[in-house]
């Protein structure tokens, strides 16, 4: 079968100097960094939703992307064509993984039978490009928002026979991820919130979106899917509040229900700006609570006020998340799925492979730069030597446990404790920074 990428060829390195049309300048999959390969670094994976799915549409507007499998009758043969134009483009690319929602792979049927179907018979054509290919799944997920039985939530529905039927279909859809093999399972509640309190209620809200992630949980180890179950956080859109907005309230619903240990967050880059916080500090969050699973790898434009799912460009600016990643060890079984999609106007082929390209440049001069500021060691220097007092016997018996109020109020009265402020030389710290990411 052909696709509309043959005439691409496979893209090379051709490094930073090279000026061919196709071709990588910083993505060298088995470039050592810090003893470790710069593919396992990074496990980049293709959104098969925004890639191979997308149309171009927006509200203002029809669409503008004219694939061959939009223009097929066949809902089931316009799928074949699209898997295999999916594999094809990224065989050329060279990305290990890829991810995706059960919808994007198969079409929905009449009933959920049938589309469990439908989707039983093109997990068989995907495994078998899987195969060939080499290309494994970062991870699988349930479209659990597009549906109009889903405009009102799924888990948080005030229906039960829609939590019902959101239940089965990430049942089926965590069962196809297993059975490909994939390596983590994700779950967005783009629905899973509220556009007026007037009608909401958040406490029965947040029991049943509590008992749905649980229902998961033991599913997954019902059927012995080794893989880790993630939530991806985001403040508002499509609604005006969801209830996974951060990482920080993630972490607070995870303790309320129980679930600590049993599920981790895949972070998108978009949707920490978007929740008003840099991206480095929801990836730095993660780290320090133990939830650091994935990340969705985009950005946004700060001159537009939602989610644009643009493709990473700025190393610089990357290059602080990564720093956070590298000192959490990296992502485990997750890895850095390009959630981003080619403007409107980009409608060519070949400008799908230019955005994944300089998206795989841009992370890999990223990871360049944070493996030079950590070779370089002066910021974890300076941040360690801002917090020597703590490591000292009297910082120590603090933390431990091992001094009351009364005996820090003593040590102060009685000690002569006259504490000096500290400059903490945030300019300084920026221009090493700045200098080292050059």
């Amino acid at each position: 079968m052909s696709t509309i990428f043959d005439a691409i060829p496979p893209i090379p390195f051709v490094g930073e100097e090279g000026e061919a049309e196709w071709g990588f300048r910083a993505w060298q999959p088995d470039r050592m960094v810090e003893g470790r390969r710069m593919a396992d670094w990074l496990r980049p994976a293709v959104a098969y939703w925004h890639s191979f799915c997308a149309t171009g549409a927006d509200p203002f507007g029809a669409e503008t992307m004219d694939r061959p499998w939009f223009r097929t009758a066949d809902p089931m043969q316009a799928a074949r064509q699209k898997a295999e134009a999916a594999f094809a483009f990224m065989e050329r690319l060279g990305t290990p993984f890829f991810c995706f929602h059960d919808r994007d792979i198969a079409p929905e049927g009449a009933t959920l039978r049938e589309s469990n179907a439908m989707l039983d018979a093109m997990l068989d054509v995907v495994a078998g490009h899987m195969r060939r290919s080499g290309i494994r799944l970062l991870w699988g997920t349930a479209n659990l928002f597009s549906h109009p039985r889903y405009m009102a939530g799924a888990a948080t529905n005030p229906d039960p026979d829609v939590f019902a039927h959101a239940a089965a279909q990430v049942k089926h859809a965590l069962e196809a991820t297993h059975r490909l093999g994939g390596e983590n399972y994700v779950l967005w509640g783009g629905r899973e919130g509220y556009d007026t309190l007037l009608n909401t209620d958040l406490a029965r809200e947040d029991a049943q979106l509590g008992r749905f992630l649980s229902l998961v949980v033991e599913h997954k180890h019902r059927i012995g899917f080794r893989g880790t179950i993630l939530i991806e956080p985001k403040p508002m859109e499509p609604t005006k509040h969801q209830y996974d907005r951060d990482v920080a309230t993630v972490y607070g619903f995870l303790a309320r229900h129980r679930l600590l240990g049993e599920v981790k967050v895949n972070i998108e880059a978009n949707h920490a700006t978007l929740a008003g916080h840099s991206f480095e500090h929801e990836v730095a969050l993660a780290a320090a609570l133990g939830l650091l699973g994935s990340v969705d790898i985009n950005r946004g434009d700060p001159q537009n006020g939602w989610d644009t799912d643009q493709f990473p460009n700025n190393a610089q600016d990357l290059s602080l998340a990564m720093l956070e990643v590298m000192r959490a060890g990296g992502l485990g079984s997750g890895g850095f799925n390009f959630d981003a999609k080619v403007r409107r106007q980009s409608f060519a082929a070949e400008d799908l492979v230019h955005a994944h390209a300089g998206g795989l440049d841009t992370l890999a001069r990223a990871l360049l730069i944070a493996a030079r500021i950590r070779a370089d060691g002066r910021l974890d220097r300076a941040r360690a030597g801002r917090y020597a007092g703590w490591d000292a016997p009297e910082g120590r018996a603090i933390l431990d446990g091992g001094m009351s109020l009364a005996a820090l109020s003593d040590r102060v009265l009685e000690g002569g404790v006259d504490p000096r402020p500290r400059s903490g030389g945030q300019e300084r710290l920026e221009n090493l920074v700045a200098q080292l990411a050059r």
